[in-house]
Order: C-alpha cells, then structure tokens, then sequence
C-alpha cells in the first residue's frame, strides 16, 4: 500500500478540471479520476478527453460511470434536445439554461462514495467564480455546506477534504495556471453545443476563448469560430 496522499478528481474533460488534476498533482496527491456520462450532447467527447487526461496524469485510477437520470429530469439545455444552447452572454448574472439542476451535488456525491471506499484524503473539483455567477452550485457557499454533509455522512475516523481551489479564480487565472503546469489543454473539451469543431459562440467557448486571449496563447482545440472575446 502507498503512503501518498490520494485525491478524487472531478473529471469532466474539461479545461478546468484538467487545472485542477494538475494542482491536485502538484500538491502531491495520487490522483483517482471520476468521469460521469449523464446524457450531455458532448459526452463522448468528454468521455475521451478525460481518458486522455487520466493517462496523460499517470492517474492510480480512472471511474466512469454512466448516468441518465440527470438527462431523464431534464431542466437543462445540455442534457434536452428541445432546449437550445444560447449564444454566449459574458455580461448576463442570469441562471443560464446550460445549468443542469443541482449537478454538482449528484457529482460530489459520488466522488465521496469513491473517496471513501478508496481511502482517498480530497475531492477536487475545478468549478470557479464565474461559474458560480451563473451556477448556484458553483458557489463557495455550496462547497462549505457540501464539506459538512460529508464530514457528517461519512465513517467517523474518515477526512475527506472537498477542495474546490478556484472559487475565488477567474478562467484567465485557470488558464495562466494551467499553462504554468504544462496541463494538456488539447486534450480538453468545454463546448456546450457540437463535438469537434468547437463552435466558439456558447457560454463554455466564449469564457475560455476570452481566458486564453487574455493570457496571449492560443487555445489549442479546433473551433468553427474564434470570436475576439477580450475587453474593447
């Protein structure tokens, strides 16, 4: 048996939660990555891109479960087909219709569950300040309360550390860490509405779009568009 540290990682293929394995890795965990289909339209992107990333992290393991009910309970543009994904609006505080109803909840659920039966000491997850502008359970108040439900909901000589290290960063910030870190970010997938190419007009493609023009790199994936998202 390792002595070393192990962490959960949120894996959604996306960019932000490859930052977050990245740092997670950094800070000397042994990484067990959790990727969940639950019916988005990229999903068999994601489910590639987070494979890669486990392999690219030398992850100790890879879960990948497959889940419907977050699709069958709809309420989300990502998960209804009769619900379109709107076009980018940086501007907007407004709940999005990309927000899949208390996801992060089932998500961290899991990953506890996943924890706990490995002995694993954290549960990362790459959610940041813009999300949770639009994303009720992106907020820090969210994971403060999740931390309880798990310290409560868990065998008593277990300690599970629900770390969310970018509440307090922006995409730009994400993306200069990343960078930092050599994270693959063309193994990342953050598109709302098509697999390959990118469409570059959502949400999802505009905020890290904006991040990496920001930074003055450019973002490795390939879009259909690449709008200037930066301020002026």
């Amino acid at each position: 048996m390792s002595d070393a540290k192990r962490a959960v990682v949120l894996a959604s293929g996306g960019m932000d939660s490859a930052t977050a394995a990245a740092v997670a890795r950094e800070r000397g965990y042994e990484l067990y990555m959790l990727h969940t289909s639950y019916g988005q339209r990229t999903e068999d992107t994601e489910y590639e891109c987070a494979t890669a990333q486990a392999e690219h992290f030398d992850a100790a393991d890879f879960l990948h479960l497959t889940t419907d009910h977050l699709s069958k309970i709809g309420g989300s543009s990502l998960t209804d087909a009769e619900m379109d994904v709107e076009e980018a609006d940086l501007e907007s505080d407004e709940v999005p219709t990309s927000y899949v109803p208390f996801r992060n909840a089932n998500l961290l659920a899991m990953a506890t569950s996943y924890a706990e039966a490995n002995d694993c000491d954290a549960v990362f997850m790459g959610a940041h300040s813009e999300d949770f502008s639009g994303y009720p359970d992106c907020r820090p108040e969210f994971f403060d309360a999740f931390q309880q439900v798990v310290d409560v909901g868990t065998k008593d000589d277990t300690r599970i550390n629900v770390e969310a290290p970018f509440t307090e960063w922006s995409k730009t910030d994400i993306a200069r860490k990343g960078t930092e870190l050599d994270v693959p970010y063309e193994l990342t997938w953050s598109c709302y509405r098509d697999d390959e190419p990118a469409c570059g007009t959502c949400d999802a493609c505009a905020f890290r779009l904006q991040a990496f023009q920001h930074i003055g790199v450019r973002d490795p994936i390939e879009y259909a568009e690449r709008p200037d998202y930066t301020e002026g």
